[in-house]
């Protein structure tokens, strides 16, 4: 069969068999691909630094009749998140965005919308600044996978909710008014969602981080991650590790 290329984000790589590598690709072409790198753990001529998780890379690929796996033939680095220091607070961030992409999208099913997406979000993980990309990334992918909700009114009345407290709960959908929220609700700020709205108008590359830092978003990514999950029906890895970053 004729060899594919495409642009993708390298997700995951784990030891498979003695020398190779299984790695799982996120490409602008197919979607999600996984394959085989062989040899890969004893030369590094051809693969490099390439299948470090999260590199943007150029992948050259090969189907084979009958077989689940990919052949991956070279890959050419295109942007590294090894070009910058990986402090463990970016490390967690990074491992976070491999994690949402690998969990939340199907086999060989292109979506270009979410590789935009992707790229974008890692060339502003690049230095200190985790939290503006991090909660830009979950609430985009919430909208993307269809599973974010109206959240400028009360899921239960239809009120609309402008600068009025708001309440979310971990087993079901959507923002409630006072007069609607259940035991052991979260309450989200006016402000967190008008930072939101905002995030769903614009680029992150035209969101303000200085504005952004003076309101972290932490009541907004908890009700993203847990839409996230609910949807996924399983918790997230990172999300402690982001948790704890918090604190």
């Amino acid at each position: 069969m004729p060899l594919k290329e495409s642009e993708a984000i390298v997700l995951r790589t784990y030891p498979f068999r003695e020398s190779d590598l299984l790695v799982t690709l996120f490409t602008r072409l197919e979607g999600k691909v996984r394959g085989v790198a062989r040899a890969a753990k004893k030369s590094r001529r051809r693969f490099g630094g390439a299948l470090e998780p999260l590199t943007y890379v150029k992948v050259t690929y090969e189907d084979r009749e009958r077989q689940e796996l990919a052949r991956l033939d070279a890959c050419e680095v295109l942007e590294s998140p090894l070009a910058s220091e990986v402090t463990y607070q970016r490390a967690v961030a990074l491992g976070h965005v491999a994690e949402l992409l690998d969990e939340l999208l199907p086999d060989r099913e292109a979506n270009d919308a979410v590789f935009r997406l992707g790229v974008s979000v890692l060339s502003h993980l690049r230095g200190t600044e985790y939290w503006l990309p991090i909660t830009y990334f979950d609430l985009w992918m919430a909208r993307l996978m269809g599973y974010l909700p109206d959240i400028s009114e009360c899921l239960t009345c239809g009120r609309a909710l402008n600068g009025s407290r708001a309440f979310f709960h971990a087993l079901a959908d959507g923002l409630v008014c006072p007069e609607h929220k259940r035991l052991a609700s979260s309450e989200m700020s006016a402000e967190s969602r008008k930072m939101a709205a905002l995030m769903l108008k614009l680029p992150l590359s035209a969101v303000d981080p200085a504005s952004f830092a003076k309101l972290p978003g932490a009541d907004l990514r908890k009700f993203l991650l847990q839409t996230l999950e609910r949807h996924i029906e399983k918790k997230l890895v990172t999300r402690g590790m982001l948790e704890r970053m918090t604190c």
